[in-house]
Formats: C-alpha cells, structure tokens, sequence
C-alpha cells in the first residue's frame, strides 16, 4: 500500500465534539479496554490502519471507556497522534531493561503480568495475535483474525513465516475469549482449517478510513491529475504489487482496450514481480500506457480514484480487500476477482472476473468505458454498499463482541 501522508481523517478529530452526547449515551458503562499497538505505532498501511480504525472509532463513540495502547516502543507517527491526544487514550511501555531489549518477548509474554497493574477490564489483539500466556489472565481477551492467506497461496511466504504465523495465529483464536473476523471467508477458514467453534466468531467488516466518505472537489481531481501527470482517461490499481495481488491480469488485458486508456499502479513493489509485470509490459509494447506511484500520500489517494474510470483489484485471495471499499466510497466502480472474499468487499459495486480471466477483464473494461450509463448504475449502487461499512457501526459491533467476552468470561469462572 502507498505510504500514508502526514494528516488523520477528520472524522477522528472532530467525532467527539460533533457526537458526544449520542456516544455517551450509546456506552452502557465505563471499561478498561487495553489493544496491542505494536502496529498502530510502527505502520502506515494494512494492520496499522486497522488498528488506528478500531482505537479511533472505538475512542471516539464509547468516549466514556478508558484506552490503553499497550506497544514495545512508541515513535512519532503523525495518523495516531490525535487519537493519543484524546483524554481517554493512554500509552504503556515496558519499564524493566529485559523487557525494553526483547520486546517480543514483552508482547508474547511478559505482558499479561502488566494487565492487573493498569486495571485492564479486556484486552484486544488487533493483529492477528494475543500473548501466549492469555489464558493466564485474569481479564477476557479480543482477537482480530484478519486472514489465512499463507494457507491459500504458500508460495507467498516463507516456510519459517508459515510456520510462525501458524503456530501463533491458530493458537491465539483458540486461547481468545471470542474471535473477530474481518469476512465471513476468514471465519469460514477459521472453522474449516483450525476447527474454532463458529459461535466464537463474530464477523465485523472494518470499513475504510473516513477521509474517502469526505466530497472530493473536480478542482482537488484536476491538481492530482497534474500532479501525476494523468492527463487522459485512465484506470487505477491500489496495493503491494505482488504475485498474489495479481496486478499481471489487467496488464494482459490492457491492449484490448482503447489506446488512449492508462493503467495506473500504485504501491510498493516486490522487484521479482514487478520484473515479471515489466517483462509482459516489454512484449505487449505498452510501456507508454502503464504508469507506476509509489511512496503516495494517503490524502492524495481519494482524489486519485474518483478520478480514474474505474479502479482493478484484482487479487487471487483477501481477508477483505479494503482498496474495493476506499473506491466504491468515492463513486468509481471496481473490477474484482471471484474466488476470496472481494464480493462482500464490493457488493453490487463491482463487476467480477476470474483471477486469469484475460477475456472477461476485457470485456468489463470495455463496457465501463464505452457505456455511462452502466458505470454511472454500478457507482450507485456501490455508493450505497460502501454507506454500511460506517465508523459507528464498526464500532457498536466491536463494544458488542467485548460484552459478549466480558459475560462469556464471567460465566466460565462460575
């Protein structure tokens, strides 16, 4: 994913002020909540933009809870800095010299002492993990599984990060009070590959950062399309161009369409791929019509979709497939990949093909620049999927599932 530029939506900053009274109103009474901040802290993208949703909308809805955001280190990191400004949010690091120099030792261990310290109520992992020693805790524990993708497509990931991810992921969904999961996929493969009871998870679409529900003015496309130098009619692919991700089908089909139509790829790129990308770009002689950005900045990214003619995500498998929603929030319809989870991103917002599907890329193409009308119906009605994926309902099915674990965890002990 690009790298994320220097401001926070103005949802988390102004939330409070705009909605207090109702949020009040909404907590039914004050908890502790402690989260695993490793990645709210150290990234930009991907996990340290779910982490920063969840402690922003949960900090701004139920402002009456106190937040404890539990990280090895902390650093500057100017998209959670006004959530730490918020009188309900507080840091904790480790003290003790051991600790401060093995901080995975901390967060897989050590940890779980500091909870009763700080009064902890319930403790989240928002990464995929919970210490190993949860279920020595006197507190119910929260995890986020947001995917098994290294069991789908291993070639993706090395045999000793399999195994990590494995043993550490699989064991914190069975030592968690309750489990969420970002799509009914990852619960489906939750059940299926690790056999965690379903009534245990509770599916709880994330939605995307607020910024991409803000209007997006025709003078802000203007200046973006100078700014990257997009004059003409163009199509855009958002995320880590990688094998998995993809990005290959579109070029493939990009000869199909009409000369005048760039695609865009924006992300980082793993040089093997992106060699293998170049290569198929060499033969089909479109260097001309393929435009690489990296390293962009978050607020520029709204701008850049509602822009394009329509956007391609075009991944063999997802957790979830936030890039869908960031564009179906500002109106430009998706091409998808069946086969994951990527229809419950997109809805009826998006036109789905297979992930080597080069005739049917082509074709969706075809018809979303050739016929307004179909685009214009496509944008509305994900416009209309994207409105449910709302901060306030993100974090109302959050306060449930820590209810649920509170009372879950209460029961066990009678």
């Amino acid at each position: 994913m690009p790298a994320a530029g220097p401001t926070i939506s103005p949802f988390f900053a102004n939330f409070t002020s705009q909605n207090g009274i109702m949020a009040k109103k909404t907590a039914k009474s004050s908890i502790t909540v402690a989260y695993d901040a490793k990645r709210a802290v150290q990234n930009m993208t991907g996990l340290g933009n779910y982490s920063r949703l969840v402690i922003g909308s949960m900090s701004a809805l139920y402002p009456d809870n106190r937040y404890v955001l539990m990280a090895p280190r902390m650093r500057e990191n100017p998209r959670l800095d006004p959530i730490l400004a918020r009188g309900n949010v507080e840091t904790f690091t480790p003290a003790g010299t051991i600790t401060r120099h093995l901080p995975a030792w901390w967060r897989s261990v050590e940890m779980v002492h500091d909870w009763p310290k700080l009064g902890i109520n319930i403790y989240h992992g928002l990464s995929n993990e919970i210490p190993l020693t949860a279920g020595l805790a006197p507190c119910p524990t929260v995890v986020t599984i947001h995917d098994l993708i290294w069991r789908r497509i291993p070639e993706d990931y090395s045999a000793i990060d399999r195994r990590l991810y494995e043993f550490k992921y699989r064991r914190s969904a069975r030592l968690a009070t309750r489990v969420i999961a970002i799509s009914e996929r990852t619960k489906t493969d939750m059940v299926a590959d690790w056999g965690i009871s379903p009534d245990k998870i509770d599916v709880i679409y994330q939605g995307c950062d607020p910024i991409f529900t803000q209007p997006v003015t025709t003078d802000r496309r203007h200046r973006v399309r100078e700014q990257y130098g997009l004059g003409g009619r163009y199509f855009l692919t958002v995320g880590t161009v990688q094998s998995r991700k993809n990005q290959l089908l579109a070029v493939k089909a990009l000869d199909r369409l009409p000369h005048d139509v760039t695609m865009v790829i924006v992300g980082k790129a793993e040089q093997a791929y992106k060699a293998t990308i170049q290569r198929a770009i060499a033969d089909a002689r479109l260097d001309t019509r393929v435009k690489w950005l990296e390293n962009v900045p978050f607020d520029d990214l709204p701008a850049l979709y509602a822009a394009a003619e329509f956007s391609s995500y075009t991944s063999r498998y997802e957790g979830f497939g936030i890039p869908v929603l960031e564009s179906l929030s500002v109106s430009t319809p998706v091409i998808a990949c069946t086969g994951s989870c990527l229809e419950e991103a997109g809805g009826e917002g998006a036109v789905y093909v297979g992930p080597d599907d080069i005739d049917g890329f082509a074709e969706a193409a075809n018809r979303l620049l050739a016929q307004p009308w179909f685009r214009d119906k496509l944008a509305e009605k994900g416009r209309r999927h994207a409105a449910r994926f709302t901060p306030a309902s993100f974090a109302s099915a959050i306060m449930t599932t820590y209810n649920k674990a509170i009372l879950d965890h209460s029961l066990k002990d009678l």
